[in-house]
């Protein structure tokens, strides 16, 4: 019985370590970062599209290339058809990195944010950004 205090001290220590992150941010979040999109490439189209809406692009794009690698790899299918009816080769070297060029800017930006680590460049190589 003479450990209570010890014991009372140990749990509390224990408890602020593991609630600092918490009450630390005070509900605060990093904003999320602003993609650049002046790439040369994006500058030069008349009309600014990706292949989805951005929205979309912004949250399912994983699930998107996902099923290109799928198709692709599994069925042997290049082709991909947007919701416009509009044809785009799948391929994130050709047409994703075209235009998004800029990877530590517009990919790296948004991936250190939200934490993730995509394997994508275990198979394809990283672009270079063309100069301006």
């Amino acid at each position: 019985m003479h450990d209570t205090p010890k014991i009372i001290g140990g749990v509390l220590i224990f408890l602020t370590l593991v609630t600092f992150p918490f009450w630390y941010g005070k509900g605060k979040t990093a904003p999320p970062p602003l993609l650049p999109i002046d790439t040369p490439v994006i500058q030069k189209l008349t009309v600014k599209k990706c292949i989805e809406p951005a929205a979309y692009m912004a949250v399912s794009h994983m699930e998107l290339l996902n099923s290109w690698r799928d198709a692709v790899v599994r069925e042997g299918n290049h082709l991909y058809v947007n919701r416009e009816g509009k044809k785009f080769s799948m391929s994130l070297s050709q047409t994703c990195l075209s235009c998004h060029s800029n990877k530590d800017k517009f990919c790296d930006a948004c991936h250190g944010y939200a934490g993730v680590k995509p394997n994508c460049w275990s198979c394809h190589v990283v672009p270079k950004e063309a100069k301006r």
